[in-house]
């Protein structure tokens, strides 16, 4: 039977996948659903593949293409493929469900 809920606090039990700072939740096709629950600093680079954010708690600015935007629970955050992105001045308790998605380099890549 395949899971169509997918608990927060359940995700945020899971282990981090080797190399990643984030534990990988769930695949379908190009679809990837990730927890990142980042503390301190947030050490990221940009990313191949679109990407998006579910804030699920936490408070501060999200950092994207050289624009800074205060974010809070319940915000989705959108990232395109390759783009410098990070979250800054975040309160401790920062969790987010992370999901990439579509092919390399991006939506945008597409021809129709």
């Amino acid at each position: 039977m395949s899971r169509h809920v997918f608990p927060a606090a359940l995700a945020a039990t899971l282990p981090k996948e080797a190399g990643r700072a984030s534990a990988r939740i769930f695949t379908h096709g190009s679809f990837e659903a990730r927890w990142y629950a980042p503390h301190g600093l947030d050490p990221q680079a940009p990313h191949n593949r679109d990407e998006a954010y579910v804030v699920v708690r936490g408070r501060g600015t999200f950092f994207c293409n050289g624009v800074r935007e205060p974010f809070a629970p319940g915000d989705l955050l959108w990232v395109p493929a390759g783009a410098e992105h990070r979250f800054e001045d975040f309160s401790p308790d920062l969790a987010v469900w992370v999901i990439f998605y579509g092919p390399e380099g991006g939506e945008s890549t597409r021809t129709a």
